[in-house]
């Protein structure tokens, strides 16, 4: 191997240079800090564990993005976490074991066996809020508007949130008794929109006229706020449990306006993803700036049950290095004092004095005074200099 690809990174695997370190930290705290003023409390969940823990109740999807090895301990496999959703509902469903309502939030890496977009990382920073404990639409309200706040606190502009509800599609497929292999080929097509081999699938398969016409209608239902007026009378003879599930939509959105009234809503009500454990409303956020969701998220409430404690759970996350590239914000790292090096009692009681008051204090190792350049670099404007036997701040 030559010295120049000792350098090399594998695709997707990226180096965080400074500026942008400090950046994707401050976005960070700052996100922590707003979850926490909501009640949403901080787990760090573990970076690897066995495999039949760590892929229990997800998705096959979630399983092809899973590293796997081998534990030189016990010869067991295990897994390198690549969500952190399904470690938080374990937590919440065996180590907590609270009764009521449970706010989880969490900001770690995760690893991806292939990244799941173009230009996407390998090692995103997965950031996200999850609760627990409540079946009600308040959940889901709370949610949605944590969501938003999120993207507007760290100054995305152009936010559209976008609602859909899985259970709609799940109740008219079990009511037209499909078979697997139907069920999934109209899933693969309702998810492409190939409205053409949706057609043709439920042609074949489908008996049932109103049934038909239905899940054909519920395919082309996306858009704007008429959208969801349309799908009321689209289902206005459907089953109950498809008008209970269009209500909840209804109850969702006029309790998000309420809290956001200017908040941009859109409606796509073949929105599948994650089919295989969401159980309800899914949302996700766009901005015009990015060609994927920015964050996303669902009700689960089935996912509890596999640590042994079913409980309903909703929740949202988001890949920090992503917001980080989109956000206004701009994070200046605040400048420091340089300081001589010297072997002065009174220097030293200083220099600790204006770390504790939160100042950045950079000792010069060198006898040299630093020229501009070097200054530039270590960030600094100021400079400590002894006058009359005491040190004392100077600008640079």
């Amino acid at each position: 191997m030559t010295d120049a690809k000792r350098w090399l990174l594998p695709d997707g695997v990226e180096e965080i240079l400074p500026a942008e370190a400090y950046k994707l930290e401050s976005l960070r705290r700052q996100l922590l800090d707003l979850y926490e003023s909501w009640g949403y409390q901080l787990v760090i969940t573990p970076l690897i564990e066995f495999l039949d823990s760590l892929l229990v109740g997800s998705s096959h999807d979630l399983d092809l993005h899973t590293f796997k090895i081998t534990d030189q301990l016990t010869g067991r496999m295990m897994g390198i976490r690549a969500d952190i959703t399904p470690q938080a509902a374990r937590i919440d469903a065996h180590r907590l074991n609270r009764d009521g309502p449970v706010r989880l939030c969490y900001a770690d890496n995760v690893l991806h066996t292939k990244p799941r977009g173009i230009m996407t990382s390998r090692v995103p920073i997965r950031i996200g809020a999850e609760l627990y404990g409540h079946s009600g639409v308040e959940c889901d309200i709370e949610l949605v508007c944590l969501m938003h706040e999120t993207l507007n606190a760290i100054a995305i502009e152009d936010i559209h949130i976008v609602l859909g509800h899985v259970g709609i599609f799940r109740t008219l497929v079990n009511e037209a008794r499909l078979d697997a292999a139907t069920e999934s080929a109209l899933f693969e097509a309702v998810q492409r929109k190939a409205y053409d081999e949706i057609d043709e699938v439920l042609e074949a398969s489908v008996t049932d006229t109103n049934l038909k016409t239905m899940l054909q209608q519920l395919s082309r239902l996306s858009g704007d706020e008429n959208t969801l007026q349309e799908a009321l009378s689209v289902f206005s003879n459907a089953p109950d449990s498809v008008k209970a599930e269009l209500q909840e939509l209804v109850a969702i959105v006029e309790g998000v306006k309420q809290r956001i009234p200017d908040i941009v809503l859109c409606f796509d009500l073949c929105e599948l993803r994650g089919y295989e454990y969401h159980t309800g409303m899914v949302f996700a956020a766009y901005t015009p700036e990015y060609g994927r969701a920015v964050a996303k998220g669902g009700r689960y409430d089935h996912i509890g049950e596999v640590f042994g404690r079913a409980r309903p759970a909703s929740g949202f996350d988001s890949d920090l290095k992503v917001l980080a590239k989109l956000s206004a914000k701009e994070f200046q790292p605040c400048q420091g004092i340089i300081a001589p090096n010297l072997n002065d009692k009174a220097l030293h009681d200083t220099i600790a004095e204006l770390r504790q008051q939160g100042e950045i204090v950079i000792v010069n190792l060198t006898d040299r005074p630093l020229d501009g350049g070097a200054r530039v670099e270590m960030n600094c404007d100021r400079q400590l200099v002894s006058k009359d036997g005491i040190w004392k701040i100077e600008s640079l």
